[in-house]
């Protein structure tokens, strides 16, 4: 089923969902995929300096990853087409307005977007009004 393309539509259908999950981000330089596997991280990256992933709080803590930031991810239940124009840009525009930095990664169905934990009550609230306009 091919997502959906149209920005309107898309806003409309948003479907903020916030996770219960805390996760962090972090980098290593070790770019061996295996490696990384056992800790089990949602998501990797590879960039020329290293590896980022992003892991769940009990996974860092349980393999002593030094934790500077904790995020929540927001999922937008909207099944969005990797196609869509726009999205990301009103999405991480309309946090901006609330002085809440956005860490977008896309997905095949769904968008989800990383804050700090301390901002996800009130970026969720951000998501929510921007769908009802």
């Amino acid at each position: 089923m091919a997502g959906i393309t149209d920005l309107t539509e898309l806003l409309v259908n948003l479907q903020p969902e916030l996770s219960l999950s805390r996760y962090i981000y972090c980098c290593t330089e070790n770019t061996n995929l295996d490696a990384i596997a056992s800790m089990s991280p949602l998501a990797t990256f590879r960039e020329e300096e290293g590896m980022t992933f992003i892991l769940s709080y009990e996974s860092a803590v349980q393999h002593n990853i030094e934790i500077n930031n904790v995020y929540r991810c927001i999922t937008l239940k909207v099944h969005s087409s990797l196609e869509a124009v726009g999205l990301t840009a009103v999405v991480a525009s309309e946090l901006a307005k609330h002085g809440i930095s956005a860490n977008v990664m896309a997905g095949f169905y769904h968008d989800h977007i990383f804050v700090n934990e301390n901002h996800a009550e009130q970026a969720m609230l951000a998501l929510t009004e921007l769908s009802q306009r």
